[in-house]
């Protein structure tokens, strides 16, 4: 009884390391990371894709509501797979410190600093008691000195930086797809192809346009750019993608 009232203490206290080092909390928090639907990052020679499996629960469900891909700034977008409360909330503050960067010096903030900003403000929730880890991982993308910059939170607050990655369900199929197929020298268009296609590896080879979000922000204009269904559903019919619109029912996190 006392091993496992100490067991007790180790998974409920955010602030207590277990005697072999872990924090359980930690790990529950990327547990429901894997929860929420998949989202990819691809870093190219011409910029950075970013695309987002948002298929809904419910065709009652209004299909805008379900936000997985962001604009942080300009030249900054992200991506977040697991509870959706928890991205807004870094989201958020990923948009202020964006902000507070300009304003301060001038100058649009870095892709690198930022996502430091955004990781030092999860650490900090596994080191406060009455407190809990974020349930999200963020896929952080943009360009920095004209160069294609991609990143990773963990919900440990640990930054990785990645030439492409996927975060949320199926993350070990979708890494394994892009590792195979990765191509350094692809451009843009090749980075849309590459997602959309690891995308639909884990959805029976199809996807439809309202069902997976994509945006860029190309190298030459530096500029975040959500792509519309219209447009998504002319990349799917060019790679072969389109399906028939049939989804299946997702959880309660994205």
């Amino acid at each position: 009884m006392q091993g496992q009232s100490q067991q007790q203490a180790y998974d409920r206290g955010i602030t207590i390391f277990s005697p072999d080092g872990r924090l359980y909390q930690v790990e529950y928090a990327r547990e429901a990371v894997k929860r929420g639907t998949a989202s990819i990052g691809v870093r190219t020679e011409g910029g950075v894709v970013l695309a987002v499996d948002k298929r809904i629960r419910s065709e009652l469900m209004e299909r805008t509501s379900v936000e997985k891909i962001h604009k942080a700034d300009d030249h900054v977008g992200i991506a977040s797979a697991g509870h959706v409360a928890d991205a807004r909330q870094l989201i958020d503050f990923a948009r202020q410190q964006a902000q507070v960067n300009r304003l301060r010096y001038g100058e649009p903030i870095g892709v690198e600093t930022l996502t430091k900003e955004v990781t030092d403000h999860i650490q900090q929730y596994t080191q406060v008691g009455g407190a809990r880890p974020f349930g999200v991982a963020l896929i952080i993308g943009g360009i920095e000195n004209g160069e294609p910059r991609l990143y990773e939170t963990d919900p440990s607050g640990t930054p990785y930086e990645w030439r492409a990655l996927a975060v949320g369900a199926d993350r070990g199929e979708l890494q394994e797809y892009l590792e195979d197929n990765y191509n350094e020298t692809a451009d843009l268009e090749g980075g849309i192809e590459l997602a959309l296609s690891a995308l639909a590896s884990v959805n029976d080879g199809s996807l439809t346009p309202e069902g997976v979000g994509v945006a860029t922000i190309d190298v030459e204009s530096e500029q975040f750019l959500e792509l519309s269904n219209g447009e998504t559903e002319e990349y799917l019919s060019e790679f072969g993608l389109l399906g028939d619109g049939t989804e299946d029912e997702e959880s309660d996190e994205e």
